[in-house]
């Protein structure tokens, strides 16, 4: 059984809070919010299935541990070699994502992306971690839009909400209003 994985939940202090990925955004209003999640084909959340796979030496579970220890391009080398092994593997895919927007690699990022759409549809997950790939290159209009996006599917999901509050404050920010 595949599950999905929100990746755009991890904090600078490796807590999955939902909010921030680390250093270059803002600190998460809310630590409690378990941004990690993962999304079997029925649409069960549980963190526990997104933080573990089957096979703690596979490339998908060597993936997510390294990602979840910031070691971001090890992460990657590993969604990457996951990817070429199992080329349908959302999660490995959506993790890909994640890792190259930690590395900054915008153009691959979205190529990620798009695979990932391919194989899992524009599930919230997805369109609330492109929407934190925007937020992460400062463009907060496109961050916003796939924010309201991935709410609009899920409008009871608390991290898609503080995502929502963390980019208009930083627009606030940006205007001089705070």
């Amino acid at each position: 059984m595949a599950c999905l994985v929100a990746l755009a939940g991890c904090s600078s202090s490796g807590k999955f809070a939902g909010l921030g990925w680390g250093e270059d955004s803002p600190p998460p209003a809310n630590e409690t919010t378990g941004g990690i999640g993962g999304v079997a084909p029925e649409g069960n959340l549980t963190v526990k299935d997104a933080l573990l796979g089957g096979d703690p030496s596979d490339d998908l579970s060597l993936g997510k541990r390294h990602y979840r220890e910031q070691n971001y391009g090890l992460a990657e080398q590993h969604f990457r070699r996951a990817v070429e092994k199992l080329p349908r593997d959302g999660e490995a895919w959506l993790g890909l994502a994640a890792s190259y927007d930690r590395l900054r690699r915008y153009e691959l990022a979205d190529r990620a992306y798009r695979e990932t759409l391919s194989i899992y549809g524009p599930r919230p997950e997805v369109i609330n971690n492109i929407g934190y790939s925007f937020l992460l290159r400062g463009d907060l209009r496109k961050a916003r839009q796939k924010f309201a996006e991935a709410q609009a599917k899920d409008p009871e999901n608390p991290t898609i909400a503080n995502n929502i509050a963390l980019v208009d404050a930083a627009v606030r920010r940006r205007k001089g209003l705070n």
